[in-house]
């Protein structure tokens, strides 16, 4: 099993080789959500936000975003990105293991994408918390790999990707919940060199009701 510190080693080495360019952008499906579903601000969860695509698209919208991490690098070049483009007071950077602690609050939006790693993490467990933290009205968004891009660090590997809802049944929602999305849309993804690929996610998107 590994421990904190494996996790933090291995994303702390991860975003230490890794071009402080990348992840800057917003996750175009969570884009299209959020304006779809929440078109107006209020307080978001960013789990697992890199180098802060998703945290600061919302903070630049209105949005007063906590943006976790176990990485403490990428949170230093979250925070620094957000000071320089001036939205630095809605941007909240927290280290958190996510597998040992979660951040205190309720919020009206909590996003997840592309919540996958290759260390060992109770990521159903995990999830069924960030529910939790949704506010009543708010919602829960996750947006999963369904396929392997050739740029995947999972090409080779025996993969099963579980369906959209799967993935919300895993949640364990129960009453006092509306799905407004659950499907496996597919488009047209770029990769980290340029590359160009055909991919499915899996959209989930759940607004807690009571």
């Amino acid at each position: 099993m590994h421990t904190e510190s494996d996790a933090a080693t291995f994303w702390e080495h991860h975003y230490a080789g890794l071009d402080t360019a990348l992840g800057t952008r917003p996750n175009v499906v969570l884009a299209e959500l959020v304006t779809a579903f929440a078109p107006g601000p209020g307080t978001a969860l960013d789990l697992g936000c890199g180098h802060g695509g998703d945290a600061l698209w919302l903070a630049a919208r209105g949005w007063d975003v906590t943006a976790v991490d176990i990485s403490r690098t990428a949170l230093d070049r979250v925070a620094a990105r957000a000071r320089a483009e001036g939205v630095s007071a809605r941007v909240h950077p927290a280290r958190h293991d996510l597998a040992r602690s979660f951040p205190e609050g309720a919020f009206d939006l909590v996003g997840a994408s592309y919540f996958h790693t290759p260390v060992e993490l109770p990521r159903a467990a995990v999830l069924r918390r960030a529910a939790a933290a949704v506010a009543p009205g708010g919602l829960l968004v996750l947006v999963e790999h369904a396929s392997l891009a050739p740029w995947s660090w999972q090409v080779g590997q025996d993969v099963r990707f579980p369906a959209p809802e799967e993935s919300l049944a895993e949640l364990r929602l129960g009453a006092g919940w509306r799905t407004e999305r659950c499907d496996a849309p597919r488009r047209e993804a770029t990769g980290p060199q340029g590359q160009r690929a055909t991919v499915t996610d899996n959209v989930v998107v759940v607004r807690r009701t009571a």
